[in-house]
């Protein structure tokens, strides 16, 4: 990673979590590129819609490192970093009525309240009291114990006998992919689509678009590793950017380009990509978090009837893609490809932070005293 983490620093736990009942190991923001596993203090019930939840695993999402590389500078130091695990509610506010102590559960990545005018409207992300909040505005899941805010609409109840790193998949990319991607660019049979990205993302939109069996999928990327994934997960096509012009190609492999396009990396480039790609009447559905200003070509796109989307997972998807997962239908742990205690952290940063030289897709982290848990 070219930004350098903290080495974990010798604490009376040596690294191993606190024996203490006030005090817990959590990943640490500290500022741009210093990060740290350190003991922090364990969260408690503040308001009686409250969950505190002892994590089971957890994983890294490409939006942490964009916090670690400075980023989302509305991250304060001091934050405990993640929005994504799955866990075990340790203790439940008065006015919690679907959860109890001992249940299973999976963490959104969107905290609602369920009664604001967002939430009433299913804009979850945009709730009042809520939105995306874990590991950004509040502490998050990297940790032994996150606290839950509006348990009753911000977690999933697991249901026996389903891999749990499949589950963890469901805190955040896979309805992202397929709300923001493949929702929002209005997929449907037959058409062809074009995928910019193979990170865990674009991979989500991967698995979800094919939901409405669209006739072609492309994916667009760098890394050859990850293109020979994307044709093991469904894609009809595969084009390696960085060997051949993917404008020209797909211009010449298609009538007048796709009906869908999907920008799933945030870089200028990618984005450049997606709109001379799609045909007049089509959809760029935009779900990279862009750190730059994109050179957006208005003067182009006008006279095609290009309809260009943007937005913030809702999770208003979950129950229906937890379905699919339970049926079998989607098999999103096949993204995943390193394992880690939840004590290396900062290892499982640096190999994520190189995912391509690492060939790293998704990590999950484990809390020790579940590692036999699955």
């Amino acid at each position: 990673m070219s930004t350098t983490v903290n080495t974990l620093k010798k604490t009376s736990a040596q690294g191993n979590f606190s024996n203490t009942t006030t005090n817990m190991k959590g990943l640490v923001y500290n500022g741009p590129g210093d990060i740290e596993w350190k003991d922090v203090p364990k969260p408690a019930i503040d308001q009686p819609t409250d969950a505190l939840v002892k994590i089971i695993k957890t994983t890294i999402c490409g939006t942490d490192l964009g916090i670690l590389h400075g980023k989302t500078p509305s991250v304060k130091p001091g934050t405990t970093l993640g929005h994504e695990g799955i866990g075990i509610i340790e203790e439940v506010g008065n006015s919690v009525r679907n959860f109890k102590k001992g249940d299973h559960v999976i963490i959104s990545c969107i905290t609602a309240d369920g009664s604001c005018e967002y939430c009433k409207r299913q804009m979850y992300g945009h709730c009042e009291d809520g939105g995306w909040i874990l590991g950004h505005l509040i502490n998050g899941t990297q940790a032994e114990f996150v606290r839950i805010p509006h348990a009753d609409n911000s977690l999933y109840a697991v249901p026996e006998g389903i891999d749990e790193d499949a589950l963890v998949m469901l805190s955040d990319i896979l309805p992202t992919g397929h709300e923001i991607g493949v929702i929002n660019g209005c997929v449907k049979p037959g058409d062809t689509i074009a995928i910019v990205g193979a990170g865990p993302i674009g991979m989500s939109a991967l698995l979800t678009a094919q939901f409405y069996s669209p006739a072609k999928i492309y994916m667009i990327d760098l890394d050859e590793n990850r293109l020979k994934l994307a044709k093991k997960l469904g894609a009809t096509h595969t084009i390696n950017s960085g060997n051949e012009d993917a404008i020209k190609k797909i211009m010449s492999e298609t009538k007048d380009g796709v009906d869908v396009a999907i920008e799933a990396v945030g870089f200028p480039a990618t984005f450049d990509i997606c709109q001379h790609i799609v045909r007049p009447g089509g959809h760029l559905a935009n779900v990279g978090v862009h750190g730059k200003s994109v050179n957006l070509q208005l003067q182009d796109l006008w006279i095609r009837n290009i309809t260009i989307t943007m937005g913030l997972v809702n999770t208003n998807t979950t129950p229906m893609l937890l379905k699919t997962v339970i049926s079998g239908r989607i098999k999103p742990e096949s993204l995943i490809t390193h394992h880690f205690k939840l004590d290396e952290m900062l290892k499982a940063y640096e190999v994520f932070g190189n995912a391509s030289k690492e060939n790293a897709m998704k990590v999950i982290l484990t809390n020790k005293d579940f590692e036999k848990h699955n």
